[in-house]
């Protein structure tokens, strides 16, 4: 201890010329307006810097489970589409072109995503200049995410699955019986499921997929597990909670997925009366 002392008074000229200076520095910065902005500028920038840095190395440290995720979901894919390819008759190998030349997928990377909101959205890396439009279906590997609805030239927002607003056509895997999954504003892990009458029998652990009938999703991406059947209220219809598949506090990166017949399938609608929601 008596050394470093000793150390600390053979620098004490040093050390109080630091101290002056740091003085001097501060009170031109606080009593000078262009020298001021300037070092404020320049310490933002700085601070930009170390942010950007700390970024960077944490999404070098994240990679290996988030290559990990798109490996699966690539594999998973590449399953579906070699079940597609091997049809069991002429029926099926037209349904099989249909649904190839229906869908296009593009990968976009998440930079912000809200879930304390009631009406939370995403925003994405991606934009007009990538094919991005209003109107997309968003999915990752594990399910639903939301729907495209603006868009810039590089960049573009999500609806979330967890906003008040959105309903997503969906079915129970096992029984096809359709309803609508919305969410209530409550927990982001759970959704309802809508619509499903009360006299359908369901049962708690059955998976509940996309319909493929509002022509944003294809059929069958996973939205969640049934976690509770009640018997609704003063209504016709059953009170069901889903526990949702996707993890919302940690996407990173999400598939967008266009149905190229979409616009026809409007108009069809449209000239018909019928709605497609």
């Amino acid at each position: 201890m008596q050394r470093i002392l000793l150390f600390l008074y053979s620098l004490r000229a040093f050390l109080l010329f630091v101290f002056l200076e740091a003085i001097a520095i501060w009170l031109i910065v606080s009593f000078n307006s262009q020298q001021g902005s300037a070092f404020f500028n320049s310490s933002n920038q700085f601070s930009g810097k170390i942010l950007g840095a700390q970024n960077n190395i944490s999404d070098y440290f994240s990679l290996a489970e988030v290559n990990k995720r798109l490996l699966d979901t690539n594999a998973e894919l590449l399953a579906a589409l070699e079940v597609l390819r091997k049809p069991a008759d002429s029926v099926y190998i037209q349904l099989d072109s249909a649904f190839e030349s229906s869908f296009e997928f593009k990968g976009a990377k998440v930079i912000n995503n809200s879930i304390r909101l009631s009406q939370n959205h995403l925003t994405i890396n991606k934009g007009a200049n990538q094919g991005i439009k209003p109107g997309m279906g968003v999915f990752n590997g594990q399910g639903v995410v939301g729907r495209v609805k603006g868009v810039s030239n590089n960049f573009a927002t999500v609806i979330s699955l967890l906003h008040t607003g959105l309903l997503v056509s969906s079915k129970i895997e096992s029984s096809e019986v359709f309803g609508s999954i919305k969410w209530d504003g409550n927990n982001p892990k759970f959704a309802k499921m809508l619509y499903v009458p009360r006299h359908v029998k369901v049962q708690k652990g059955d998976k509940v997929v996309t319909s493929g009938y509002n022509a944003i999703f294809p059929e069958g991406i996973a939205i969640g597990t049934i976690s509770e059947v009640k018997q609704g209220a003063d209504t016709n219809y059953l009170d069901i909670t889903v526990e949702l598949s996707t993890d919302f506090t940690r996407i990173s990166y999400v598939y967008l997925v266009e149905n190229t017949v979409e616009q026809e399938l409007d108009s069809l609608y449209n000239s018909s009366g019928i709605s497609n929601e």
